[in-house]
């Protein structure tokens, strides 16, 4: 039966259709916020899937380009492999939502968002998340639901939710933030070096219209709830653990794990492994869950040992940092390079520049950005864990990474007026241990200045981990979380940003959410290590930009034009330009205010492009010297070009003192000359003469 519910938020009404459409999805809802429509569907397997030890959630954004009234680009005339902003939303969705779902639960669930229009004020990315989030609860697939996105934007100071596309241009601010009824699941942040205590704010804000959200959220589940099904429970064994720890007690388990060296620890895990299958070699269904009985068995080692003993598996204080390097230029030739080590993690971050046509362009649902000129990218091969698997490019979590790093980089960018360059970064994981998007934030920050590039401040990343006990006050936050103790703890809350303020935040959890204390104590404890390792590391090694870009970057010099006389440069279908080109070996940029951008190795090319511009756009007037090559004889004189479509004209009888019977008796074609302008002849011409030249 089809229903119909509507709320006000953010002023623009929000409608959720349920019964419309794909009816024979688990859950389905048709969501309407101003003009922006998102069909958001929830579905499950009957059965689980057999062999795997994780649940299989499977999240899809599916961007369509009809929605904006678009024909998609290319041979195929179809959308091809998501856009960069469509994982990145399916990442989004993904986060919050995860923890609700049953940890023993293993039936395939797919959450599949379909966007049919967009109306630029309305986000179709938060009705794919509102959507998935009440397609799930109504759904008779177990969920823990409901939950409620808000994004949150800054606008001169002032809090803005749900922003419009003029607002997000202006804003300070892109900080979206789920909630359950109680706690906030998951916070993603943009900030222009927004202070600590400003994004506390937005998150409770935000925190608190979410529960609005749900309340409206709850009308639906009442009319259109389904009772949630039975499923076979993939928990393990209890006499199996009991049975584990009679072979490997608790102690010998600590002692496997209490270590800072990650092989070692795997070391003994593998030997308590083998010593485990060794004993229960005869019962198929144990050996069938002993892996993720181990792995459980290390989890609830590790976690008593964080709170019940303040011990960490590597020896350090709940809020220290590990051991810290930094240094830059360590490969030649590129244009920027640095190194940053923490720990076993460690990150190499390479700078390139280019000119501005180098950006990258964008074909998405977002009309207000259709390129880019700065793209981080990031890189996590197998060796960095040292395991063997084929490289496949990227996947979800190096394109997230990545655009995490972009994101804390992009507010101390120059602007392309004071710094006329594209701009990519590429880290490369060396080495990986927990957190590499923060330790690529630092490796960027400190490569982008070896290169040149005048940004506004050093930015650096870390992470803040959190083990949780039975009641809300039971908690511990620690400061620089190491890859085991996010397997096995409850939070990864990175946070980037410079001395100001904060540039990235993105928060994983997987519990049922944090308290408002926690969120505050993981803050602050980010910025006592960001504080740190910006001053005490990275200022080390380079404190603030270099003056010039390297030897082996390209220049650029700039020059403005009146944007009327653009077409003289470019020429009939980029003649004159592409002309200019081919003389100077130089790239030109212009863009449709009139600014050009020269670019090239050699300082003579680009000042010879820039001299030929100029010599282009000149108003000739009587006494002018000028140097220029003849290009056509006529019976009556000679041409002279000056520039690439600039052109004048010699009379036969400015060719020379004596009388001149044939023009090629002077000058020839290719002749380099000097001219001097007479000014406009009768027909208002302008008129040349070689003979006038002052010797």
């Amino acid at each position: 039966m089809y229903k119909e519910f509507k709320m006000e938020l953010a002023g623009r009404t929000l409608k959720v259709d349920v019964g419309r459409v794909a009816a024979q999805a688990n859950g389905a809802v048709l969501m309407h916020y101003g003009d922006t429509c998102v069909l958001s569907t929830a579905t499950a397997s009957t059965k689980p899937r057999d062999g795997i030890d994780f649940f299989p959630l499977s999240v899809e954004y599916n961007e369509r380009l009809y929605s904006v009234g678009k024909i998609p680009g290319g041979f195929n005339k179809r959308e091809g492999k998501p856009t960069e902003n469509a994982i990145l939303t399916d990442r989004v969705i993904d986060r919050p939502m995860r923890p609700l779902f049953p940890k023993d639960y293993r039936n395939d669930v797919t959450l599949e968002n379909l966007v049919l229009s967009v109306d630029q004020d309305c986000s179709p990315e938060l009705c794919a998340m509102l959507g998935s989030a009440i397609a799930a609860t109504i759904s008779d697939i177990p969920f823990d639901g409901p939950i409620a996105t808000t994004q949150v934007g800054l606008v001169n100071g002032e809090m803005v939710f749900n922003p419009t596309a003029s607002e997000k241009e202006s804003s300070d601010l892109s900080l979206t933030v789920a909630s359950t009824r109680d706690k906030v699941i998951m916070i993603e942040a943009g900030a222009n070096e927004v202070p600590e205590d400003k994004m506390l704010e937005a998150i409770f804000a935000a925190h608190s219209l979410n529960q609005e959200i749900i309340a409206f959220i709850d009308t639906i589940v009442i009319e259109c709830g389904k009772e949630k099904h039975e499923y076979e429970s993939c928990a393990i064994p209890e006499e199996l653990f009991e049975k584990i720890k009679e072979i490997v007690p608790p102690s010998e388990m600590e002692e496997a794990v209490f270590t800072d060296e990650k092989q070692v620890r795997e070391a003994n895990i593998r030997a308590i492994t083998e010593k485990l299958e060794a004993a229960f070699a005869e019962n198929e269904e144990w050996l069938s869950v002993l892996s993720e009985a181990i792995y459980q068995y290390q989890k609830k080692t590790v976690r008593k040992m964080i709170l019940k003993d303040h011990k960490r598996p590597d020896g350090r204080a709940i809020d220290e940092i590990r051991p810290l390097a930094a240094e830059i230029d360590l490969i030649p030739r590129v244009h920027g390079s640095a190194m940053f080590t923490r720990g076993q993690t460690q990150i190499c971050t390479i700078t390139t520049l280019a000119p501005l046509a180098e950006a990258q362009k964008l074909d998405g649902l977002d009309e207000a950005e259709t390129s880019k000129r700065y793209m981080h990218h990031y890189n996590f091969p197998s060796y960095s864990v040292g395991e063997t698997r084929p490289s496949r490019g990227p996947g979800r979590r190096e394109i997230g990474h990545g655009a995490l790093a972009e994101r804390a980089l992009i507010p101390v960018l120059p602007t392309e007026a004071d710094f006329p360059y594209a701009i990519r970064t590429v880290s490369e994981t060396f080495e990986s241990n927990g957190s590499t998007s923060q330790a690529s934030v630092c490796a960027s920050s400190m490569s982008l200045m070896a290169a040149g590039v005048p940004i506004k401040a050093a930015v650096a990343g870390i992470s803040a981990g959190l083990v949780t006990g039975d009641t809300d006050d039971d908690y511990l936050v620690l400061t620089d979380i190491q890859g085991l103790e996010d397997f096995f703890g409850d939070m990864d809350f990175k946070v980037a940003g410079t001395h100001k303020g904060i540039t990235a935040i993105q928060m994983d959890i997987k519990i049922h959410g944090l308290t408002n204390a926690i969120i505050t104590e993981a803050i602050a404890a980010t910025k006592k290590a960001r504080t740190y390792i910006l001053d005490e590391v990275m200022a080390k090694a380079i404190d603030t930009p270099r003056p010039e870009v390297g030897e082996f970057a390209p220049k650029i010099i700039q020059m403005q034009i009146d944007p009327s006389q653009i077409g003289e440069v470019v020429g009939q279908r980029g003649k004159t330009i592409n002309a200019i080109i081919e003389q100077t070996g130089v790239k030109i940029d212009i863009n449709d205010d009139g600014f050009v951008s020269i670019c090239g190795l050699d300082p003579e090319s680009m000042e010879k492009a820039r001299k030929i511009i100029t010599l282009i756009l000149m108003e000739f007037e009587a006494g002018m010297v000028l140097e220029g090559k003849i290009v056509s004889i006529k019976e009556f004189g000679a041409f002279v070009e000056f520039a690439p479509g600039k052109e004048g004209m010699v009379h036969i009888s400015k060719l020379a003192k004596h009388r001149v019977d044939r023009v090629e008796d002077v000058v020839n074609i290719g002749d380099m000359v000097k001219v001097v302008c007479l000014g406009k002849d009768k027909m208002g011409r302008l008129s040349f003469s070689i003979k006038d030249v002052a010797q």
